[in-house]
């Protein structure tokens, strides 16, 4: 039986609530692993996840059968529940109540790649891509 097969890839951007500044290094790669995990469980890559205190940015090929929503929902979902009862049980944590996800052509996947995993430098130096680090937040 033939597969489907997609060569789609999605930034997916989410900040902490309130854009609390809580995201700390020590957090970084559980959190991380975390997102990784989660995309591997719904059968999407991870391509690169980078961040800073209050929000991260995720780089996905995505699934043939796994729908934008579906994915963000489960990252964050997972991520929050390890936050919340692994990593920091005793301090108040959420995410923002929406997210970003963004098309990114096949062409300009390593430039994103390079800007997701630079994103403290890039935030240190004021060097942003503006188009890519505003999100709603419902």
């Amino acid at each position: 039986m033939p597969q489907s097969s997609t060569l789609l890839f999605v930034h997916f951007i989410w900040a902490t609530w309130d854009r609390a500044p809580v995201i700390t290094p020590d957090w970084e790669s559980p959190l991380y692993a975390c997102i990784r995990d989660t995309c591997h469980e719904l059968r999407c890559e991870s391509l690169a996840i980078g961040g800073v205190e209050d929000h991260v940015h995720i780089l996905v090929r995505m699934h043939a059968d796994v729908a934008i929503s579906q994915l963000a929902k489960g990252m964050k979902g997972a991520s929050s529940h390890l936050i919340t009862h692994k990593i920091a049980p005793h301090q108040e944590f959420k995410w923002q109540g929406g997210y970003g996800a963004l098309s990114v052509s096949r062409t300009h996947v390593l430039k994103i790649q390079n800007y997701i995993y630079n994103q403290k430098q890039h935030h240190a130096g004021n060097k942003l891509w503006l188009s890519l680090e505003t999100i709603n937040s419902d």
